[in-house]
C-alpha cells in the first residue's frame, strides 16, 4: 500500500507537570503550552509540523491529529489548537504514564481506520529543520508499512547524560535508512555517554515512535497483558455507544497498570527498527536549551527590547508580564557586571538562577509544595 493510501494519524503526547521551566510552567500551564521560542506555543508548532503527514486522500490534515492530556488541561490545550475537533482530544482520568495513553490511542485509531499508520511525538521539542524531519519521518512510516514498531533516533552531538541511547545497527551512517534495534539504555554516566558517542553505534532516544495501529496492540497483547484486557473492555464499551466508552474510560483507565512504552513494549518486542535522524532536535529540557535556542546580541544575552544591559554576558532574560498581557507600568530590567544568569518573571514570582544549575529549578517547586505554597506550582 502507498504512502498516499495509508492513512497517517498523529498522537501528541501533552501531558506534564510544569516543574523544569517554573515560574513560566505551572501544574496547570505546562512547557507545551508556552510561547518558550516566541511565537506560538510549542504544541501548536509540534501540531502545525506534522500536518503534511497527515493531510492525504483528502484530508485537511487536522482530523487526523490526535491529542492526550488530562482533563485539567483540555481548556487551554484546546486554545492552543482550535483546529482540531474536540473528540480528537483523548483526556485522561488519571495519569497512567505512556503505555496506556498510547494503547488506548492506537485502540481509538484504529477502530476508525483500521490499518492506520501512527505517529507518536512529545507536545514540547523543537525542530529546527522540518523539512529534514519530515523526510525522516517518512522513511519511519514505510518501515511501519512493512510491520516493524520504529522509533527515531537522534545522533548525538555530545555525550549527554540527561537522555537515554538506542544501540543500533550501523547508526552512525549517514542516511535516513530504518536500522534494527539492538537495546535500549538508560541515562548512563557521563563517562558511558562519551563512549556510547565514540562507538558510533548509539542514538538518543527522542520518545517518538511510529507503528500500524494493530502491530502495537499486538505487542501490548504480548508484553503488557494486563493492559491488553484493560484496552479490550474499552473497546466492548466503544462498541455500545458513546455514553458506555464515556464510563467505562473514568472506570478503567485510572486501574491501567502504570507504565512507559519503552519499559514496558519497546525494551521487549522483536524486530524493532530505529530511524537516525539529524534535523535540529532539542527536548527543551530546561532554562538553559531556551537560551541555546534564543536570539541573542553580541555577548551573549537573549532578553526583551528595553531592557538594559551593562557588562553583562550569556544571560536570559524573560519577562512574561508582558507576554501575559500585564499592564505596562514602564518599569525596565537591568543587569549589571553579571554573567550566565537565568532571570525569569511572571505576575508572582521571580526566578534568578545560574544557567549551568537550570535543571535545579524543579527543587524550587518541590519546596513550594512541601512550605504548603501549592497555588505557585
Amino acid at each position: 500500500m502507498s504512502s498516499t493510501e495509508t492513512p497517517v494519524h498523529v498522537l501528541i503526547l501533552a501531558g506534564g507537570a510544569g516543574t523544569r521551566f517554573w515560574p513560566a510552567s505551572r501544574a496547570a500551564r505546562p512547557k507545551q503550552l508556552l510561547p518558550l521560542l516566541g511565537g506560538e506555543p510549542l504544541i501548536t508548532a509540534t501540531a502545525r509540523r506534522v500536518l503534511p503527514l497527515c493531510a492525504r486522500g483528502g484530508s485537511a490534515g487536522w482530523e487526523r491529529l490526535w491529542i492526550a492530556t488530562g482533563q485539567h488541561l483540555v481548556a487551554p490545550t484546546r486554545a492552543a489548537l482550535p483546529d482540531v475537533a474536540e473528540r480528537r482530544l483523548l483526556v485522561e482520568p488519571a495519569p497512567r504514564n505512556t503505555a496506556p495513553c498510547i494503547g488506548w490511542a492506537a485502540a481509538t485509531i484504529a477502530r476508525e481506520d483500521p490499518g492506520a499508520i501512527v505517529i507518536v511525538l512529545p507536545s514540547d521539542h523543537h525542530i529546527a529543520d522540518v523539512p529534514r524531519f519530515l523526510e525522516v519521518l517518512e522513511a519511519a512510516v514505510a518501515s511501519a508499512r512493512g510491520g516493524a514498531i520504529t522509533t527515531i533516533g537522534i545522533r548525538p552531538t555530545h555525550p549527554e547524560t540527561g537522555f537515554g541511547y538506542i544501540e543500533a545497527e550501523d547508526a552512525g551512517a549517514g542516511s535516513a535508512a530504518p536500522r534494527a534495534v539492538l537495546r535500549f539504555v538508560e541515562k548512563p554516566s557521563r563517562e558511558r555517554a562519551a563512549e556510547f558517542v565514540a562507538s558510533g553505534r548509539f542514538l538518543w532516544n527522542a520518545g517518538m515512535f511510529i507503528f500500524r495501529a494493530g502491530d502495537m496492540r499486538a505487542a501490548i497483547r504480548a508484553h503488557l497483558p494486563a493492559l491488553a484486557e484493560g484496552l479490550d473492555e474499552l473497546d466492548r464499551a466503544a462498541a455500545l455507544g458513546a455514553a458506555a466508552e464515556a464510563a467505562a474510560i473514568e472506570r478503567v483507565f485510572p486501574r491501567l497498570p502504570a507504565v512507559s512504552i519503552d519499559h514496558g513494549v519497546m525494551e521487549h518486542v522483536g524486530g524493532l527498527a530505529v530511524v537516525p535522524g539529524d534535523f535540529g532536535w532539542s527536548d527543551l529540557g530546561s532554562w538553559q536549551s531556551a537560551w541555546e535556542l534564543s536570539e541573542k546580541d553580541e555577548r551573549g544575552n537573549s532578553a526583551p527590547a528595553g531592557s538594559v544591559l551593562v557588562d553583562a554576558r550569556g544571560n536570559h532574560l524573560v519577562d512574561l508580564r508582558a507576554r501575559e498581557g500585564g499592564a505596562d507600568d514602564g518599569r525596565v530590567i537591568a543587569l549589571v557586571g553579571v554573567e550566565g544568569l537565568v532571570v525569569v518573571e511572571t505576575d508572582d514570582a521571580l526566578l534568578i538562577v545560574p544557567r549551568d544549575r537550570a535543571q535545579d529549578v524543579k527543587h524550587v517547586v518541590d519546596a513550594l509544595k512541601a512550605r504548603g505554597q501549592g497555588r505557585h506550582t
